[in-house]
């Protein structure tokens, strides 16, 4: 739903941005919109409102972008993982690898946003009055000057109120939205329960958005307002389906509570030495066992990395049997590897897990203590689940 299948556009800060599909109806939309605004506003061309229309567009989908990036930069200083952020059809979404584990993760993360847009409009509204060489901008944001507007500080006024009503609308206190994160992080720092403060947050997601279903339904009914009504039922149904999620997923958290990876791993896994020259590893492991990988440690036991079938085999047919498995790892070491005693609620959203089929559960000191695998995950989730009689 949020993002799924997205085209890439471009990386910053080392994170991928894309638009999913659905992103190029908003954005056509929004152009036709948008035209007809400045066409009233500048009393210019056709062609000068479309321009203006189009860049516009293109700056609002921006300002999304930065939106998100405050929540990802804040996210990866706070040693959660981002493995993206996607336009869609509603807005934007920074894709972490894990939740939150404190309130003051959560708070940080989800008062990132909101911060860069409030800049972000309070810059746009300041250049607008440079531009406009001290004109009045509010009268600009609000659609008072029609005709006699200038470009460059109408396109500015619309940047600054567009990310004004983004900033009031995302810091409503109903979950998903920031404000309702903002809400569950405050809740759960009082109460110390991070579920009971989650479903505060989604029962208050639930309301609004039923609500704004609501508020579709009578534009659509006693204006005949359709496009602002279907807006609205859309918008509302993904909040309360957003809210709706959270909720379920607090009654999964309580069945997995204090379930751990060291519960569920393989505790006795086959390991490789990291002295292991390639040919021995060829003949004595993949060969004997079958396997694509093998986690391999040092003297210590302490995981290095995987040994992989396709590398080794490649160093032995260049003449290099001798090479140790050490020189010949995966290096992302972090991407492979989790901490023993880390609740299997938070492996779900681990990537390496899904990609590879297994991850490597080590203790604080990076000795490695087991393995983990899809199936032994899924095992415990089923176990974890409603029965259904």
């Amino acid at each position: 739903m949020f993002g799924g299948g997205s085209i890439q556009l471009v990386r910053l800060f080392g994170i991928r941005i894309g638009v999913n599909p659905s992103w190029f109806i908003v954005l056509f939309l929004l152009i036709y919109l948008l035209s007809e605004r400045f066409r009233v506003q500048l009393g210019g061309s056709e062609v000068q409102a479309y321009t203006v229309a189009v860049i516009s567009a293109l700056l609002f989908f921006v300002s999304l972008v930065l939106h998100e990036l405050g929540h990802a930069v804040v996210a990866k200083r706070n040693g959660i993982g981002i493995s993206g952020i996607d336009l869609w059809l509603l807005g934007g979404l920074a894709k972490m690898t894990r939740d939150t584990q404190t309130p003051g993760e959560e708070f940080r993360v989800a008062a990132a946003g909101p911060a860069v847009t409030l800049l972000v409009a309070l810059a746009c509204a300041g250049a607008s009055v440079l531009a406009a060489g001290g004109g009045d901008v509010l009268a600009l944001m609000t659609l008072q000057e029609a005709g006699s507007a200038s470009p460059v500080p109408a396109l500015l006024a619309f940047l600054a109120t567009f990310n004004v009503l983004l900033f009031a609308f995302n810091m409503l206190p109903a979950f998903p939205l920031d404000g309702g994160r903002l809400a569950k992080a405050l809740v759960w720092g009082v109460t110390g329960d991070r579920i009971k403060a989650t479903r505060a947050s989604a029962w208050t997601g639930q309301g609004f958005g039923w609500l704004l279903v609501g508020l579709g339904v009578y534009l659509g009914l006693a204006t005949g307002d359709l496009l602002n009504a279907v807006w609205l039922g859309i918008l509302g149904f993904f909040i309360t389906q957003g809210a709706r999620s959270a909720m379920l997923s607090t009654t999964f958290s309580q069945s997995l509570d204090g379930v751990t990876v060291a519960d569920i791993m393989d505790a006795e896994p086959v390991t490789m030495p990291g002295a292991t020259s390639a040919l021995d590893a060829r003949e004595t492991f993949f060969l004997r066992y079958g396997w694509d990988f093998f986690p391999t440690v040092d003297e210590a036991g302490r995981f290095l990395g995987l040994a992989r079938q396709a590398e080794v085999d490649q160093e032995v047919e260049a003449g290099r049997p001798a090479t140790p498995v050490s020189g010949l790892l995966d290096g992302d070491v972090e991407r492979w590897r989790v901490r023993a005693d880390m609740p299997v609620e938070q492996l779900l959203s681990r990537e390496g897990l899904s990609h590879q089929g297994a991850l490597m559960a080590v203790d604080p000191d990076g000795v490695l203590r087991g393995v983990v695998t899809v199936e032994q995950v899924r095992r415990a989730v089923a176990a974890a689940l409603p029965s259904r009689k």
